[in-house]
């Protein structure tokens, strides 16, 4: 979901699917109609992911985590868009962190433009202490993403999950207050070979889908005169803390 709130209203719903999958267990993780690193019609490719070097995203993520003084011996979970048939566009993939007792203590936000361009976003709460369902996270925007909003302002985040469903919400705040709502939620299942099949199959243009749709809104925004802002260069560092900001 999509709401931007001025200069004109806009808002707009679609149906996506996503998967979740544990770092720890990615040799695990595959069938007959979804893979890691291979020809499937469903498949994560971890070039596309974190040092986008094919190199394997746990120990990565976790030196990472170390770094910032973050708990890093817990899973690791990656959601984000599958590629359909090779192809695949994601606007952002989340890293969802854990601790050893499997309390969410950090989440890595992954988000990519459609210039090709990525930045990330650690989000942890003050302290470093357990992320709930009330816990809101922020972080100052460093990153163009949409040349309808300017690079400035913030971001708050919202996680929330019960054992069968999953949200996630994304506020953009500038001067005036919030100008965008986004959220993504769904229902979790495990990714048999039969629901996998029946993605491929009523969804054939998942990942294309979400493209078109952000440029057919760019369009819509552009007629109706909203102010466009040029992409800026992107930021130098690759990384921004959630300390950073707070809405």
């Amino acid at each position: 979901m999509h709401e931007r709130l001025r200069p004109v209203a806009s808002r707009f719903v679609y149906p996506l699917f996503c998967v979740r999958v544990d770092l720890d267990r990615l040799d695990d993780a595959g069938n007959r109609w979804f893979g890691i690193d291979c020809r499937r019609p469903l498949s994560l490719r971890l070039c596309d992911y974190g040092p986008r070097d094919g190199s394997p995203l746990a120990p990565w993520l976790r030196a990472l985590l170390a770094d910032a003084g973050l708990p890093a011996d817990g899973a690791i979970w990656l959601q984000t868009i599958p590629r359909l048939f090779g192809h695949a566009f994601n606007p952002v993939s989340f890293w969802f962190c854990h601790d050893r007792a499997g309390a969410l203590r950090a989440v890595l936000a992954e988000v990519n433009n459609t210039f090709g361009e990525s930045h990330r976003y650690l989000l942890a709460a003050p302290g470093a202490g357990a992320i709930g369902a009330d816990t809101m996270l922020s972080s100052r925007k460093v990153f163009h993403v949409s040349p309808f909003l300017g690079v400035e302002g913030c971001y708050a985040f919202r996680f929330r999950e019960t054992a069968t469903t999953s949200f996630v919400g994304i506020d953009h705040h500038d001067r005036a207050g919030v100008v965008l709502r986004t959220s993504i939620g769904g229902r979790l299942a495990p990714l048999t070979a039969a629901r996998a099949r029946r993605l491929v199959l009523c969804s054939p243009f998942n990942a294309l889908a979400v493209l078109a749709r952000i440029h057919w809104q760019a369009l819509r925004l552009w007629w109706r005169r909203v102010p466009f802002h040029r992409k800026p260069a992107p930021p130098q560092a690759a990384l921004s803390r959630s300390e950073e900001a707070q809405p």
